[in-house]
């Protein structure tokens, strides 16, 4: 909860010194153009590059309460152009939730739905897989993960089969720590899945050595994980202003400064933040939209970033 607490309070901060100047909100984003698309490389199909995690903010229960501020996440959500919502077994209720609401709101086909298999034995992996069917409400998902490289060798026999029977479009392996990062690189090279998610930050860089050029060289797609931290990054920065020269780049607040480190890099096809709160969606959205930082950019964030 500390995690969350901290980036309201940066923004709640925000909202009194654009208060003091006459204004009574933070202006939230409005957008002409279309956010930034990047094509999963076994398809050329195109993908928003922001999208939404569900880890714990998604893991609510029945009451109004709980799922209201989740609808208007998802109605956000659509609202500006983005489409993937990544989910897993391991996030409680998240799925159901997803399913719910997206079905609810009539959006669930106009979302790219991801989640993961997490458990062992081939029998069992069927079993997980065909209840988050249900549970998402479809017939087929957008891409199927291997949560953590969890018996991923069985897995990925099962999920080969699904994608030929059309259960699954896409198929792909994840985890979110730099010690899995050589087992995703060796599992990329092999060329046997459609898309890999790891983490990556601008502080957490250990992908840049090798793992997004494989990723890119042998035409799988990229989900990053973990962009904030889990939130460190804005405690971090607490009490910092943004650099001048963000503005070049139409970033408006820490959030954005960090995905569009993240999205600049062109091996990235998509990056999931994750959250529960409308204003802060909008924001996550709004670094997907206008220029993106070249080599040099870039260079200048992260000097930036090591003099705080």
């Amino acid at each position: 909860m500390d995690k969350i607490i901290t980036r309201r309070k940066m923004i709640k901060g925000s909202c009194a010194i654009i208060g003091a100047a006459g204004f009574n909100t933070l202006p939230l984003f409005a957008f002409n153009n279309t956010m930034i698309n990047r094509a999963i490389p076994s398809s050329k199909e195109k993908i928003p590059v922001i999208g939404l995690g569900s880890w714990q903010q998604f893991d609510v229960g029945e009451a109004n309460a709980e799922r209201n501020p989740l609808k208007e996440v998802l109605l956000k959500m659509n609202e500006m152009g983005g489409k993937m919502i990544d989910a897993s077994p391991m996030y409680g209720r998240a799925e159901q939730v997803i399913g719910d609401l997206s079905t609810e709101l009539a959006l669930n086909n106009k979302f790219f739905l991801a989640t993961k298999v997490w458990t062992t034995g081939k029998q069992e992996g069927i079993e997980q897989m065909t209840a988050s069917l249900q549970k998402m409400k479809r017939t087929s998902l957008d891409l199927m993960q291997v949560h953590n490289l969890q018996n991923w060798q069985t897995h990925l026999k099962t999920l080969q089969g699904w994608k030929e029977s059309g259960k699954v479009r896409y198929i792909g392996v994840t985890h979110y720590t730099d010690s899995a990062h050589d087992r995703l690189e060796s599992i990329v090279k092999s060329k046997v899945v459609d898309f890999v998610q790891f983490n990556y930050s601008i502080r957490s860089r250990n992908a840049e050595k090798s793992l997004l050029k494989a990723a890119r060289d042998n035409g799988v797609a990229v989900i990053i994980n973990e962009p904030f931290e889990q939130g460190e990054l804005f405690r971090f920065v607490k009490g910092k202003s943004l650099p001048a020269w963000s503005e070049d780049y139409g970033i408006k607040s820490w959030a954005q400064f960090f995905l569009k480190y993240i999205i600049s890099d062109p091996g990235v096809t998509c990056v999931i933040p994750g959250t529960s709160d409308v204003k802060h969606i909008t924001d996550n959205l709004g670094a997907g939209f206008g220029q993106l930082p070249d080599v040099q950019g870039r260079k200048k964030m992260l000097e930036w970033i090591t003099t705080i």
